[in-house]
């Protein structure tokens, strides 16, 4: 005679007697095979990790979409030497000429060309990068890699049109008489910290662009103010020492991030900037700048690495 016995009931999870959750068998087995939730946020130095492992997927896609970018136009990669040197040509006319801003300027065309170029790079890398994790929904949903590679990406397509540019300006600067000098060399360490800060910028304005897509919208217009915040067509100095200003509206003015980038590049590259003392707490600035929204920009991003593509 055959006995049939029922099966066991499964086993549920019980309060323990002290109060605490008895272990969850599912979490145990999970851990025991190395097992992790799926589009959970890693720790920050696994994050770096990732992200410098897929170092190459950055630089290729930057380089990629820049290449993208004006395949359908007859000019090509040249519209990224065009663009910012017909806005330099629009500021010139505006500013120069019919509102006087080159007064009290001298080499007014290569200063009003380094900032327009320098602004170009800054304002472009906070404009676009509003959009690099929305653009991208796609890619975010179907595959798993560490999402600050799309903000750090369009920092370094941007970078890499910069480059060029730059090539660009050292040409038109000669041909405005500019003199070549040790101090030509100090291209390099601004680059650096402002590239730095613009990633930090980059990673910000990603993630509010991610949770408030229509930030994109308002940007323009925050940049624009920005813009004219930052000396890109007139000369910061020469109006505060005519007028007189509360010490706050000073200090903002000398202090603004874009400003101080474009300031430390004229000093590296045009004579009459050279021949003057650069006070060293500016490199300071674009130092403290450079260290707290780059490196605060990323632990920004990083802190809401499991929610983007959701919803």
């Amino acid at each position: 005679m055959t006995v049939t016995t029922a099966p066991p009931a499964p086993t549920q999870s019980r309060p323990a007697r002290n109060g605490s959750k008895a272990p969850d068998p599912i979490a145990e087995l999970a851990a025991a095979h190395d097992l992790t939730l799926s589009g959970a946020r890693p720790s920050l130095p696994s994050y770096i990790g990732q992200l410098w492992d897929r170092r190459h997927f950055v630089t290729a896609y930057a380089t990629a979409r820049m290449h993208a970018q004006y395949s359908q136009a007859s000019l090509g990669q040249v519209w990224h030497l065009v663009t910012p040197l017909l806005n330099a040509a629009v500021y010139y006319f505006i500013f120069g000429l019919v509102m006087h801003a080159s007064h009290g300027v001298p080499n007014y065309l290569p200063f009003l060309i380094t900032g327009v170029f320098i602004w170009d790079f800054i304002g472009s890398c906070v404009n676009a990068s509003t959009r690099a994790v929305q653009s991208n929904l796609g890619l975010v949903r179907a595959l798993h890699f560490p999402r600050a590679s799309l903000p750090l990406s369009t920092v370094v397509q941007l970078f890499q049109q910069l480059l060029v540019t730059m090539g660009a300006l050292i040409v038109l600067l000669l041909i405005f008489g500019q003199t070549p000098s040790l101090n030509w060399l100090l291209v390099l360490p601004t680059l650096f910290l402002m590239a730095s800060f613009c990633a930090g910028c980059a990673m910000i304005m990603a993630r509010i662009g991610a949770k408030s897509p229509d930030v994109s919208q308002l940007m323009p217009f925050v940049l624009r103010t920005w813009m004219y915040a930052s000396g890109v067509m007139w000369s910061i100095d020469a109006m505060l020492r005519t007028d007189h200003l509360p010490h706050w509206v000073s200090t903002a003015l000398k202090t603004n991030p874009a400003a101080v980038y474009i300031d430390l590049m004229r000093f590296a590259l045009i004579d009459t900037y050279k021949a003057n003392q650069l006070p060293h707490h500016v490199w300071l600035i674009a130092l403290g700048w450079a260290l707290v929204v780059g490196v605060g920009g990323f632990v920004f991003f990083w802190k809401a690495e499991e929610e983007y593509g959701r919803g």
